[in-house]
């Protein structure tokens, strides 16, 4: 073990993890030095050879190994027996102090108790530290003179001998490709804390000296700061390193964010800055980028690592830049996806901004047009589930043929093949016959309505994005207990989408249970006298706008239980012919 901490403070064997923090609790720590006291297994580590990678000062480290597998065993051995801090959820470093009782041979959390009773050694790393094991023993003994002297020389023996347990480590193959090396380290972190690829990537890239550690931070201050910008003066007064370089500037802006659209995880910018980088759609991918692996002649030259570092860099301070991140979400939004709720497809945002972000190298697109497409290929994305499935090899074969055909032209190609009038008419109805709210389809419909301004089921000015935002809710537009009463007891039927519209709670209070004929026939009554009953709507021309914004046929009034099949045939086309305007309109 001794031999195993001096490898890693020498970095010959990388330990990325010790960037992040420190995710074991203390009793997993206090578990793992009773085994080790007991002779117990703790398991193996396992290291592969990483090329290229930079030891502290710049230098190249010819043998670096990056571990794979223990690296939360590694940093709970540097806490406990090396003394050394970890860093905690706000970013600051903190001692976690094992305490060991010679006379019961326990271990325990340093707790203020512990600390007041002299018969437990406060600090176990205290021990292994001791200039003189003779002379920590001594002072141990000089404040227990009551105790069985030998019973406690021995057992402190053992603790020491801990130092000399046997960690084993298996090396993997240097020859092994990056895939392989990915899944294995994906697969044997599966019964830990889970982990990815992208995980595998975030290692990889952290062992190119200060540089990767710091590019690394970039990456997860980055999206830790998307979510908690709290966390931002954590980071500027804990991370001396990291405040030094000149990543912290290019992401302080997010201390005074409050968009939450788009949060990406350290995975998404992972693969964001594949795609913009190196056109590659696989995390592993980026890892062969950093080891210097030709990706035709699949063999390694170290010239191209620094180079390939200098286009993860670039990608990333693309990706966290102010203005390109603020325009991509404005862009967005400007399609109708107004809240995160109404996106269940992170990797449809990733693509979208992975390609919002190539456009703008390209300097024959104007601002404008570049956006009409980032809007299109989103939506279209959503439609069809493009981004789902295998989606990696998608990517990269979309973004060869973005770069080979040009944006415009290959979006074109897109939306013939998978755009056709049998999917906006046949397809696209039937995919809405969902119980579903979450479904992209019936999400994509609200963001028609968003898009185009449309206003809430029988409102006269509050439109469907105020809603979103502020109060209103989606509810039925045949109501369920009407439904439940007339031959629909299942949710299947009643909840179907094509039944859904965000209305006004009072307008859905006063709807109450009534059918669409008895509550139509009150907004009738409504426009007829000019006293308000039910919404604020007292024109029969704006009546019937509002339910063309919903998608709603003229006809409503006449629905009940008997004709209600066909109300949802006739809702869903209604919608899907909404949609299709909508995107023609982008």
């Amino acid at each position: 073990m001794t031999q195993l901490l001096e490898d890693v403070r020498r970095e010959s064997i990388a330990i990325p993890e010790l960037q992040r923090p420190f995710v074991w609790d203390t009793i997993k720590v206090r578990d793992l030095m009773d085994s080790l006291y007991h002779g117990y297994p703790v398991g193996y580590l396992i290291t592969w050879q990483s090329v290229g990678a930079h030891l502290k000062g710049g230098q190249v480290a010819a043998h670096q190994q990056i571990l794979i597998d223990g690296q939360q065993r590694i940093t709970a051995l540097r806490a406990a027996v090396a003394g050394l801090e970890v860093i905690n959820k706000r970013y600051q470093k903190k001692r976690i102090k094992i305490a060991f009782n010679p006379l019961t041979e326990e271990f325990a959390t340093l707790t203020p108790v512990i600390r007041k009773n002299p018969e437990w050694i406060h600090d176990i790393s205290e021990l292994f530290n001791a200039p003189s094991t003779f002379g920590f023993v001594r002072g141990y003994l000089e404040s227990n003179p009551d105790i069985d002297h030998a019973k406690a020389e021995t057992t402190i023996g053992n603790l020491e001998a801990i130092k000399n347990a046997q960690i084993g480590i298996i090396a993997l193959d240097d020859e092994l490709d990056v895939e392989t090396v990915s899944e294995i380290f994906i697969r044997i972190n599966s019964k830990g804390v889970p982990l990815s690829s992208a995980d595998f990537a975030m290692s990889k890239i952290a062992t190119y000296g200060d540089r990767g550690r710091n590019i690394r931070k970039l990456i997860d201050y980055f999206c830790h700061l998307a979510v908690a910008p709290h966390a931002y003066s954590d980071i500027h007064d804990n991370d001396d390193e990291f405040a030094a370089s000149p990543y912290l500037s290019s992401i302080s802006w997010l201390k005074d964010d409050s968009e939450d659209l788009y949060d990406p995880a350290y995975s998404d910018v992972i693969r964001v800055a594949g795609l913009v980088g190196f056109s590659r759609g696989k995390a592993s991918s980026i890892v062969s980028e950093l080891s210097g692996r030709d990706p035709e002649t699949r063999k390694v030259d170290e010239a191209r690592i620094p180079v390939a570092y200098d286009k993860l860099e670039d990608a990333l301070l693309q990706i966290v830049k102010k203005y390109n991140f603020e325009n991509f979400i404005m862009t967005i939004k400007s399609a109708g996806f107004i809240t995160a709720g109404m996106i269940g497809s992170k990797n449809a945002l990733n693509f979208a901004y992975a390609l919002y972000l190539r456009l703008r190298t390209d300097g024959s697109l104007s601002e404008g047009e570049r956006k009409r497409i980032v809007r299109r290929w989103f939506v279209m994305s959503m439609l069809t589930g493009r981004h789902s499935g295998s989606f990696e090899s998608n990517w990269e074969q979309d973004i060869r043929r973005i770069a080979q055909q040009g944006a415009a032209n290959y979006l074109k190609q897109v939306e013939d093949s998978e755009l056709t009038d049998g999917f906006w008419e046949v397809a696209l109805p039937n995919a809405l016959e969902t119980t579903s709210t979450a479904s992209p389809f019936f999400q994509t419909f609200l963001a028609s309505q968003v898009a185009s301004l449309a206003r809430g089921f029988l409102s006269k000015s509050i439109t469907v994005a105020a809603m979103h935002q502020q109060s209103g809710d989606i509810h039925h537009i045949v109501p369920k207990d009407y439904l439940q009463k007339n031959g629909y007891p299942d949710r299947g039927d009643y909840n179907q989408v094509a039944n859904f519209a965000l209305t006004e709670t009072p307008i859905n209070i006063a709807i109450s249970n009534r059918p669409p004929s008895a509550y139509m026939a009150s907004v009738n009554e409504q426009i007829a006298s000019g006293q308000l009953t039910l919404g604020e709507i007292t024109d029969v021309d704006d009546l019937r706008r509002n339910l063309e914004e919903n998608a709603l046929p003229a006809s409503l009034g006449l629905v009940s239980a008997a004709s209600y099949p066909q109300f949802l045939t006739e809702r869903r086309s209604l919608m899907a012919a909404a949609i299709r305007r909508y995107y023609e309109g982008l």
